[in-house]
């Protein structure tokens, strides 16, 4: 796994205020075999350009084992929470959806992938409600080509203030 770093999280007006900017560039993170496997157990697709590594290097054209897509594209979660985006005062934040997700190169087993993430906007969905979209690049450490590129959408709820009497 990465190693965490310590980061302080924006508040809300901060990252209100950095919408175009990029928000920060995870630790790299290695998707090994184990990792793989683990995915296909629990997903059910153990197609065998995932998990037959003998198979893989015989008739695969990467001639190894690639990650599922869909395993690359979940790991941007926890890549996000580790580079310390969410804002501080945070009650609670839900996957509200992916756009534009493209997947443009495989992850072979063993590579390490990092997460590059820029803020695109943060729009208000009520009272202490925000909406926030960015856009996501996972790079595979030593290839020019990201693995895959996709907006997050990422609802977020503040800590409501407590009223004092």
């Amino acid at each position: 796994m990465t190693e965490k770093r310590p980061k302080t999280p924006p508040t809300f007006e901060q990252l209100r205020a950095m919408a175009g900017h990029e928000l920060g560039v995870s630790d790299w993170t290695i998707v090994d075999q184990r990792r793989i496997d683990q995915f296909a157990e629990c997903t059910g697709d153990h197609q065998w350009i995932h998990v037959d590594t003998e198979r893989a290097r015989r008739q695969s054209p990467f001639r190894t084992t690639i990650a599922h897509g869909y395993l690359t594209l979940s790991i941007i979660g926890a890549l996000a929470l580790e580079m310390g985006i969410v804002p501080e005062n945070t009650q609670a934040a839900f996957n509200y959806g992916f756009d534009k997700v493209r997947f443009l190169a495989p992850v072979r087993a063993g590579a390490r992938i990092r997460l590059r993430t820029t803020l695109l906007s943060m729009e208000d969905r009520g009272p202490g409600q925000y909406l926030m979209r960015a856009e996501n690049t996972v790079e595979i450490e030593g290839e020019q080509k990201p693995a895959l590129t996709a907006e997050t959408l990422v609802m977020l709820y503040e800590r409501r203030k407590r009223a004092t009497s």
